[in-house]
């Protein structure tokens, strides 16, 4: 706890104990205690696990912590006496949350206008860039084709103002059906995510929301297209007085032509049967479709390829122009064809898996990746996965939680049809044989990761999912690279009790950096948010995993540096709640190290993280790691050398954008603060969507 924290006052103890003494008899008893914690615990951990004082292997230790906050093995204690136990308990203030959480507001408060607009242009920028530059897009051909059928001699006056709306549109359809199409491929997401300067403008992982947005500007540029011709020049060149005009524009041997020939040539027929098609498309894509029954909304897809075919063969007539869209179709359509196709292939390779239930949220789904396939992964991509005892048409994305060689795993929230019919599969604590069809893997939205030595990450709840794999990948890299590191796995599987509880009260660990190779030094900051308690049980073994081998390996050889702190964010109202919430936290004893609430062997703070701190002690500990560096390099002239280019911290986040525009905001302010103190150190914000 910070020296300057204020702990409880004298007020707060009064009105606790209050509560506690319900017969206002002047003693706090041991039933009312009891009484208590039982409140307490329904409201902040309703659902009994493994880790929880209520569950039904943990009574002896419930017991003790009861006698623990009473202070005595007597049934009552008198009251006064108990006021020097609850003081001793050193417990924050409830004021002091409040306080801290309005420094916290007063910052971006403080921020000013420039540094606002930096922040929120560091996390929405690259969004709001490439949106712009697909509408510049669509201007773009747009106002082409509108200057051309407005100035160019013919086109009215055979057609009137119907054929300008439409080849408007059209002109406008020719990118955005281009983007739309090739927002649907994997492949070419996942390749084009190797270069730097194009992720960083385009964010691979909003996808999926860049193709609702195209699909809606697509359904709006055809319906327009659609009635500038229906109602416009069909209806117009139509007229008998027209048919000299459309003859000089279309040929002799184009009329007479009635309304019925527009509608029933190549371009009238395909357009109309693209235009409804479109319109069922869009209606089977609707969000209460999807929720209602997934397989309709996936199928309803599967009309995308004959308005693609139907859209090529739409223009080749060239009645008025070159067939333009058919050219803008042809490669996305192609590509799109071909990694449809093999995912179908990939169905009917049916891979035997093994699928566990661990608790009521999350279920395991652990593959063996045959060794005939080519399985080219990276610590934080993800799959598309079948399970046709479910559903044979259903495909999901999940990330892949961890990869060790070619044994793969993927942890799932049950929400939805589709993951309960799965979940039923198998009972909790059973592990059932399934089969299963994989596609991928692809993405890796994390894969810059390793373009830092140093890094931050700031996630909150289960959208840090993709960083499990990314944790597991450099343990992996760093065992391989250090025989110690190996035997400290193996001695962390064997951590004995009184290790794990002085884990679980180190919160501030001291690593002495002359003992590691400062040329490999990795260091790893890990902050995770969780509104409430942590039911991701499985997030919270890899996370006491890595909490046992950072400890061991601090003393060893190795060369990796994981600190991870859990932060839960939401407050309480309730002071007996936030008191009991804070002793069944630091509840922790030889047996069950962990804390009973999260789950996790590492300290958990309370309320949100104060980022401006986080950053500025991670500048501080970065100096001291430079000044070790300078002095374990003094005789390495290349490694000196390299030293003076500073040193580049990543900073990765996923989470609400208002932590994003402070941590933005603090990048900014250490990399000029390194400019300034010549340490050259810099801070690279990192905008991370895991959907």
């Amino acid at each position: 706890m910070d020296e300057n924290t204020k702990v409880l006052t004298d007020r707060e103890i009064n009105e606790f104990l209050d509560e506690l003494d319900r017969d206002k008899n002047g003693y706090v008893d041991y039933w009312e205690v009891e009484k208590k914690l039982d409140e307490v615990h329904q409201e902040i951990a309703p659902k009994a696990k493994k880790h929880n004082l209520h569950h039904e292997s943990r009574t002896e230790q419930r017991h003790r912590f009861l006698r623990g906050v009473l202070g005595t093995n007597e049934d009552r204690i008198p009251r006064e006496e108990f006021v020097k136990s609850v003081r001793n308990w050193k417990i924050p203030s409830m004021e002091q949350e409040k306080k801290d959480a309005k420094e916290q507001d007063a910052y971006l408060k403080r921020m000013t206008i420039v540094q606002r607009f930096r922040a929120y242009w560091e996390v929405h920028g690259p969004e709001i860039g490439f949106l712009a530059l697909v509408i510049s897009l669509e201007f773009a051909f747009g106002i082409w084709q509108l200057v051309k059928y407005l100035t160019t001699p013919g086109y009215r006056e055979a057609l009137g103002w119907g054929v300008v709306l439409a080849k408007t549109c059209a002109g406008a359809l020719c990118p955005t059906l281009f983007l739309l199409v090739i927002s649907m491929s994997r492949w070419l997401a996942t390749g084009l995510r190797k270069f730097y300067f194009i992720s960083r403008f385009v964010n691979w992982d909003l996808s999926q929301s860049f193709h609702i947005k195209l699909s809606i500007a697509t359904l709006a540029l055809a319906s327009l297209h659609a009635i500038g011709h229906l109602t416009g020049s069909f209806l117009y060149g139509s007229r008998p007085a027209q048919q000299d005009n459309v003859a000089d524009l279309l040929g002799p041997d184009a009329v007479p032509r009635p309304y019925i020939r527009y509608v029933r040539s190549l371009p009238g027929y395909t357009g109309l049967t693209v235009f409804g098609l479109f319109w069922i498309l869009g209606a089977l894509s609707l969000p209460q479709v999807r929720k209602w029954n997934y397989e309709v909304f996936q199928l309803g897809h599967l009309l995308m390829f004959p308005i693609f075919g139907l859209l090529m063969a739409h223009g080749t007539a060239g009645l008025l122009q070159y067939p333009m869209l058919g050219f803008w179709l042809a490669l996305p359509v192609l590509l799109v064809v071909i990694e449809r196709s093999l995912r179908v292939v990939s169905g009917f390779r049916r891979i035997c898996a093994k699928l566990e239930i661990l608790d009521e949220e999350t279920l395991c789904i652990s593959v063996n990746i045959p060794h005939t396939w080519v399985w080219p992964y990276k610590a934080g991509q993800y799959i598309f996965l079948q399970v046709p005892n479910v559903s044979f048409f259903q495909w999901h994305p999940f990330t892949i939680s961890t990869c060790n060689s070619k044994r793969m795993q993927v942890h799932i929230k049950t929400e939805g049809n589709w993951t309960n019919k799965l979940r039923s599969l198998g009972t909790e604590g059973q592990v059932v044989d399934i089969a299963v069809g994989i596609d991928g893997p692809f993405g890796a939205p994390a894969q810059r990761f390793y373009d830092f030595q140093q890094a931050i990450i700031v996630g909150a709840g289960i959208g840090v999912t993709p960083f499990s794999g990314i944790l597991t990948d450099l343990q992996e890299r760093d065992v391989e690279n250090c025989e110690d590191a190996t035997s400290a796995v193996k001695s962390s599987e064997s951590l004995n009790s009184r290790e794990n509880e002085k884990l679980a009260t180190d919160e501030d660990k001291e690593v002495d950096l002359a003992s590691h190779d400062l040329s490999k030094y990795r260091r790893v900051d890990f902050h995770w948010m969780v509104r409430d308690k942590n039911n991701l049980l499985w997030f919270s073994d890899l996370l006491n995993y890595m909490s046992k081998f950072s400890c061991f390996t601090s003393s060893s050889h190795s060369n990796l540096d994981v600190r991870i702190q859990t932060h839960v964010t939401q407050t309480r109202k309730q002071l007996s709640t936030h008191i009991f919430r804070w002793l069944l936290e630091t509840h922790r004893t030889e047996e069950q190290p962990e804390s009973p609430l999260t789950g996790l062997i590492n300290p958990t703070h309370f309320g949100r993280p104060d980022i401006q701190k986080i950053m500025d002690d991670h500048y501080e500990d970065m100096l001291e790691l430079l000044k070790a560096k300078k002095k374990q390099f003094c005789k390495d002239e290349g490694k000196m050398e390299d030293l003076e280019d500073g040193m580049k911290v990543g900073v990765f986040f996923c989470g609400a954008p208002v932590i994003g525009y402070q941590l933005a905001d603090r990048c900014r302010a250490l990399t000029a603060r390194g400019r300034e103190d010549d340490s050259r150190i810099e801070y690279h914000f990192m905008m991370e969507v895991f959907g």
